[in-house]
């Protein structure tokens, strides 16, 4: 495991030095995953603001943000309101209150589900998906089909950090052809 020699206090002014606050944690959730912890690098300010306004740039022409649950949600959020666009949530099945567009997916081991509210975006809105990592590519793929149900113009995706090996982007990618899919960091 990578010894993180920043702490969140420090002022970080690159993005170099705010993917290094970012922690590699062995076996978590379960036994072979390699976790990308990202709580040390929104704990500080300055890499969070760095990274927010680099995944920012992905925005142009957009009129909404979609952040896919949860960690996604901190960095839609942000984006959102420092660019003044709308936030909305794709979120995982009954957290939602009112009528909702809802996706099934796969995962390697079983599958699950995404929901919008069905008034929330239409056919005028231009939407970027957000996320914090792209790994397998199956939630990200059906938060683009979801965003899709509403008629919405979708720019395309962008997250903090994308794990290659996974060949997640592949996933994407041959599911929606024509989607572009920004990724701030490699881990």
């Amino acid at each position: 495991m990578k010894i993180n020699q920043l702490s969140t206090s420090e002022v970080i002014d690159s993005l170099e030095k705010a993917q290094e606050l970012i922690k590699s944690v062995h076996d978590y959730p379960k036994p072979g995953v390699i976790f990308k912890d990202i709580t040390p690098l929104i704990a500080n300010a300055e890499a969070f603001t760095l990274c927010v306004d680099e995944m920012a740039k992905s925005m142009a022409g957009a009129t909404h943000v979609a952040g896919l649950e949860a960690r996604g949600f901190v960095f839609a959020a942000a984006i959102a309101a420092r660019h003044n666009m709308g936030f909305v949530l794709l979120r995982k099945p009954g957290k939602l209150p009112r009528d909702v567009h809802k996706v099934n997916y796969a995962l390697e081991y079983g599958s699950d589900s995404l929901e919008l509210h069905k008034d929330q975006l239409g056919e005028t809105n231009k939407v970027v998906i957000v996320d914090d990592v792209l790994a397998t590519g199956g939630t990200l793929s059906a938060g683009i089909s979801l965003v899709g149900l509403t008629g919405a113009t979708i720019l395309g995706s962008v997250v903090l950090g994308e794990i290659p090996f996974l060949e997640g982007r592949k996933k994407v990618l041959a599911e929606h052809p024509e989607h572009r899919i920004d990724a701030i960091f490699q881990f």
